[in-house]
């Protein structure tokens, strides 16, 4: 019998590409489309688009990351998978969102 995982759901989108991210709580590495991502994204450029909210929100250790991305080229691949990765973060921990610049908010 498989064992229910929970996991976090962020979309991302940047120009034609959509990316759907699961952010699972267990450490791990991050999948892309199946592949690991130095091999989805072999241009370190990419990777680092791809693990900057991870970096900025400390957890590059903390979570692993699965993603299908479509649509676009690499790099607006690789930039949907980075807002998708960003909103996920933000639905597990809404302390990491910035406060609203406007008083409405």
């Amino acid at each position: 019998m498989l064992e229910q995982q929970n996991y976090y759901h962020g979309g991302g989108r940047r120009k034609c590409a959509v990316a759907h991210v699961r952010l699972y709580t267990q450490p791990g590495g991050i999948v892309i489309n199946g592949k690991p991502l130095e091999q989805a994204f072999p241009w370190e450029a990419w990777q680092e688009v791809i693990k900057e909210p991870l970096k900025v929100a400390e957890a590059l250790d903390k979570y692993s990351v699965q993603v299908k991305v479509t649509g676009g080229g690499v790099t607006g691949q690789a930039g949907a998978v980075r807002h998708g990765i960003a909103r996920a973060l933000v639905v597990l921990d809404e302390s990491l969102r910035k406060p609203c610049a406007r008083r409405a908010c």
